[in-house]
């Protein structure tokens, strides 16, 4: 299916049309991921549900910090 790229703000745009929103659960607010692959670019939705192993294979040396200190005990904890 063709389609024509359209300007939107300082952005490209393409619309995508009913029949394939259908097929694909793709709604207004829908999160999709878009990528290149030799060329082409992709279009996948996404679920926007994480696994746990998901979330902690992002953790890496750049973006892991330090422990932090959030005061003393207020209550009944124990530490």
């Amino acid at each position: 299916m063709k389609t024509t790229v359209q300007k939107w703000g300082n952005s490209l745009a393409i619309r995508i049309p009913k029949h394939i929103t259908k097929d694909t659960n793709v709604s207004e607010g829908s999160t999709i991921n878009i990528m290149v692959k030799d060329g082409d670019i992709i279009l996948h939705p996404t679920s926007g549900e994480y696994s746990l192993n998901e979330i902690l294979n992002k953790i890496n040396s750049e973006n892991i910090h330090s422990e932090i200190s959030t005061g003393d005990q207020t209550g009944g904890e124990v530490w």
